[in-house]
């Protein structure tokens, strides 16, 4: 029987791939509870620190590659051969507050100079400091390609997982850092609230209109392009050198694995890239049960999926 610290507050359960826990109305895999203690005691943003958060598999690496190429243009322009990301992924160039907190290492986030940009996956109550405290810039995905896109990276871990134990965790809200719908309006209600503090991004917008949005981007985080910038193809640029197939066909996306604990290789973060994708994967039925769920979760916030 495992037993669980009062404080937390937890229940356990199993979930598709690892052990997690239910505090403070989220799940979150057990190894990534000492983070959430650790950041809600002692994060302490900087007023130009730059987060970049969102749930797994809703563009996550793709924002990740946009903010950086767009906050350090000036020192790396994006059509340079030397630029980090043509030879880094993405998730090595910004540090994961994750990763740092739950080994006891931020004084390594002490040291980098500002402005700092840091990734999470973190729920907003897990990182309580960071609004108003610093820019969030976040982004959310259909709950369906979401799912499918889970499915897929998951596999990578446990071959012989079946995609409906994969949809019933979402519909149940038990995914990592979920319940979906609690972690998407945490950070849209903060984004409504201090529409200067929170950046509020769709996967899907992203998609139809990269150069629009990274140029909302880099409005938010008060670098705006410059008219030389614009005449000279600085966005186009970082659009081609973020873009999903260029990534893919990069060796540093190609080899190696994501983290020592979370033994999945790079290309598993490059699979389709696409949005719909949840039409070869489920039912009719399927699809309209989670929209409902949404749907019902949503309903009067103002946000919408469809």
């Amino acid at each position: 029987m495992r037993t669980l610290c009062p404080p937390c507050r937890a229940r356990w359960r199993p979930t598709v791939s690892r052990s997690s826990v239910f505090t403070q109305g989220f799940w979150l895999r057990d190894i990534h509870v000492p983070a959430a203690i650790a950041l809600q005691r002692r994060f302490k943003p900087r007023p130009d620190d730059v987060i970049v958060a969102s749930l797994p598999k809703c563009g996550t690496t793709w924002l990740n590659a946009l903010t950086f190429a767009t906050m350090a243009r000036r020192a790396y322009p994006p059509a340079g051969a030397d630029h980090p990301l043509r030879r880094l992924n993405p998730h090595q160039c910004l540090p994961f507050l994750e990763g740092l907190f739950k080994g006891g290492r931020e004084a390594e986030l002490e040291v980098l100079p500002s402005p700092r940009l840091m990734n999470t996956h973190m729920p907003l109550p897990m990182v309580p400091s960071a609004v108003p405290g610093c820019r969030v810039v976040y982004v959310c995905r259909d709950p369906k390609d979401m799912a499918v896109s889970a499915w897929h990276f998951l596999r990578r871990l446990q071959t012989d997982l079946a995609f409906s134990v994969v949809f019933e965790s979402v519909c149940d809200g038990a995914v990592a850092f979920g319940p979906v719908w609690d972690h998407v309006l945490g950070y849209w209600r903060a984004s409504t609230a201090m529409p200067d503090k929170v950046l509020f991004l769709r996967y899907e917008e992203l998609l139809r209109d990269p150069a629009e949005n990274i140029r909302k981007l880099a409005r938010f985080l008060g670098m705006p392009f410059s008219a030389v910038e614009d005449e000279g193809g600085t966005v186009d640029d970082i659009v081609h050198l973020c873009s999903f197939g260029h990534l893919k066909s990069l060796d540093a996306n190609k080899t190696g694995h994501l983290d020592p604990l979370l033994p999945v290789p790079r290309d598993a973060l490059f699979r389709n890239g696409a949005s719909g994708d949840w039409v070869n994967h489920m039912t009719a039925a399927m699809a309209s049960r989670l929209d409902k769920i949404v749907a019902d979760k949503m309903r009067g916030t103002g946000l919408t999926f469809q």
